[in-house]
């Protein structure tokens, strides 16, 4: 792409609405749009304001439109920005659109307005990313995550520890320039202490990676219990929609059933799975070993228990399960609408587990506070102010592994230019999550996921 052109797209979503944006950045925007806005001349109006007018194209008025100037340097580009709000019908946003390319600007390649603002300096290449982030967040989590990362809190982190480091590689530098005088200016002990703060801070991030993916695609829950204890129905109730179908035949559910609602601040994944028993049916028994193997991928496990039929003895063989473990475990008792052992109450009130009827709908709110309190409490902290992507996660490792190498050989009391050489991977690592240190693969990679107008 050539960053040089004047570029235009429709900034909001395709389709009608009561209005439409369309945006132009670029050296020439304002020349381009002052020739079909006679109203004033725009080259000579102050930056941040609004003008409202006629679009005028040959004589003939297009629409009414209200315009947003934004002049160089400071803009979401940095570059001259019009955004033209006009009615949201498709025909006058795409003639508008066609005008202006007639007129000198090319439409904008997708996440072209967000790699001027990173290439000109607005942002560098994390808060690119958390524009994406931004737009396509569910929950107020991502929202939040989405902001701070926006703010530069992450990348300002790396940043100051890339700085440090690379205060450090200059010393060893200076000690290559002077090796023959046997002189050390980069002092030992102060190098490791910084590569333990920066590698602890590295693996609490890398740890975070995990979260991510479930703020953005779900916190995964897997219900799981015996054939005919009611998941299908405890999703379809939770979900309040008929996703999955219900039958009092056993073996009914056979492949995986998921779907996501929002609990609290979160996005969670609801997974239905077949029930657990042994069976000759070769199709019941692909869709049981799929739902143990959900329990691996699973944020939480939804363990349900028919309290009508299960004596308490039965009950407590199934808790004990050597595929159940506790630190991810919820006990549910489903049908309590029905006739129920008063040992087998006492034995779930006693242990605190969650007693429900899928069928009628009763305490399927109280299990809803329960997930969301049990997700805050050991998944998702509120207050979490930063979690990575895959392409941070892949850095962040390499990183890492630059800094163990430099442990070993300052161990080893290794030549100055081993130790430089790690430490050098090491601020190249860092240095492409914030884009000081990138290519041009990446960049398209990135920007690739980015709508037109943004």
């Amino acid at each position: 792409m050539n960053i040089k052109d004047t570029i235009v797209a429709q900034s909001t979503p395709l389709g009608s609405a009561a209005t439409s944006s369309v945006r132009l950045s670029g050296s020439e925007s304002i020349n381009i749009v002052n020739k079909v806005f006679p109203s004033k001349d725009l080259r000579t109006v102050n930056s941040h304001t609004i003008h409202f007018g006629n679009f005028i194209y040959e004589n003939k008025i297009i629409d009414e439109v209200i315009l947003s100037i934004f002049k160089e340097p400071n803009s979401y580009t940095k570059e001259n920005i019009v955004e033209i709000s006009c009615h949201g019908s498709e025909i006058i946003v795409n003639k508008i659109i066609l005008i202006l390319i007639k007129l000198g600007a090319r439409v904008a390649e997708r996440g072209e307005f967000t790699f001027r603002s990173f290439i000109n300096g607005n942002m560098d290449l994390s808060q690119a990313e958390s524009v994406a982030d931004l737009i396509s967040g569910k929950t107020e989590n991502a929202h939040r995550i989405a902001i701070n990362h926006l703010k530069g809190i992450f990348s300002n982190k790396i940043k100051k520890l890339r700085s440090d480091l690379l205060n450090l590689s200059s010393l060893l530098e200076l000690e290559l320039d002077f090796s023959e005088e046997d002189v050390e200016f980069a002092n030992r002990d102060i190098l490791s202490n910084l590569l333990n703060e920066i590698d602890q801070f590295c693996k609490i991030l890398i740890d975070s990676f995990k979260l991510n993916n479930a703020v953005k695609k779900g916190i995964s829950v897997v219900i799981l219990g015996k054939p005919n204890v009611g998941k299908s129905t405890l999703l379809n109730n939770i979900l309040n929609d008929d996703k999955a179908i219900v039958s009092e035949i056993p073996g009914t559910t056979r492949d995986i059933i998921e779907d996501t609602i929002t609990i609290g601040n979160n996005l969670v994944r609801f997974i239905d799975t077949a029930g657990l028993r042994k069976t000759k049916d070769k199709i019941e028994n692909i869709g049981i070993d799929k739902a143990l193997n959900k329990i691996k991928e699973s944020s939480i496990v939804l363990y349900l228990i028919d309290l009508h039929k299960t004596s308490i003895n039965d009950i407590k063989k199934e808790i004990s399960q050597k595929f159940l473990k506790e630190n991810n475990l919820i006990i549910v008792g489903n049908k309590i609408d029905l006739d129920t052992k008063d040992e087998c109450k006492e034995y779930f009130k006693k242990n605190k587990y969650m007693m429900i009827s899928s069928l009628n709908e009763n305490n399927i709110n109280d299990l809803k506070d329960k997930l969301d309190d049990y997700i805050k409490s050991n998944i998702i902290d509120d207050t979490s102010d930063i979690m990575i992507n895959e392409r941070h996660y892949n850095s962040l490792l390499k990183v890492r592994e630059s800094i163990k190498n430099v442990k070993i050989n300052i161990e080893n009391k290794s030549n100055t230019d081993l130790l430089a050489l790690d430490i050098k991977y090491a601020l190249d690592s860092l240095g492409q999550i914030t884009g000081e240190v990138t290519n041009d693969e990446i960049l398209g990679n990135i920007f690739s996921k980015f709508c037109i107008g943004k």
